[in-house]
């Protein structure tokens, strides 16, 4: 038997969330259906506001209602630091453990060959742009995830940076391999933050 059009359509636009399987996506769908209407309009909103109201800050690449976005408009920030990131979650991670008061550069991704991902088709050109621009910045941390491909990136950045005498740092201590940043508790990234170690 097949499922009306409206719950076929609802499964299959679950399963195009990542790791969300047929079984999954039925039971969000049937779930959905049982929801007070209120809260399934609320939903909706809520999904549409995120691809209406939200863009990538034209200096860091954070997400944002705002352009610039807050982080960089505070100038109480330290202007010498910059922390690069895969992506905004990253971010979000380094803002809830309170320790770090820099700037951010988001990089939306990895170079990474297997995928054919080169350095061109992530955040980084606008890294070098900036740094031309803002000759305060004495410190670049690299906070890729330590994969593979985080590796590969970070490593490629430190070659491209080093000679600009800027200096360049990576995190270090308490970030096991393979770890991703933003499902590390604050405990633990502060250490890795602290521990970091030149490149």
């Amino acid at each position: 038997m097949q499922y009306p059009e409206p719950i076929a359509k609802l499964i299959a636009s679950y399963m195009k969330l990542p790791g969300i399987g047929e079984k999954t996506a039925t039971r969000l769908a049937f779930y959905t259906i049982g929801m007070d209407e209120d809260d399934v309009k609320d939903f909706s909103k809520a999904l549409v506001a995120v691809k209406e109201d939200l863009h990538y800050c034209s200096i860091c690449g954070n997400i944002t209602e705002d352009d610039p976005c807050p982080i960089c408009k505070d100038q109480g920030r330290d202007q010498t630091t910059i922390v690069v990131v895969e992506n905004s979650r990253d971010v979000m991670a380094m803002e809830r453990m309170n320790e770090y008061h820099g700037l951010y550069h988001v990089l939306h991704g990895t170079i990474s060959p297997s995928e054919g991902t080169g350095p061109m088709d992530i955040n980084i050109p606008s890294l070098i742009e900036r740094l031309k621009k803002h000759s305060e910045v004495q410190e670049v941390i690299i906070a890729t995830n330590a994969s593979m491909d985080g590796e590969t990136t970070a490593q490629y950045l430190a070659k491209l940076l080093k000679p600009a005498g800027i200096k360049v740092t990576r995190l270090a201590h308490g970030l096991s391999a393979g770890a991703d940043i933003d499902y590390t508790d604050e405990v633990t990234l502060f250490k890795a933050v602290q521990g970091r170690t030149e490149m």
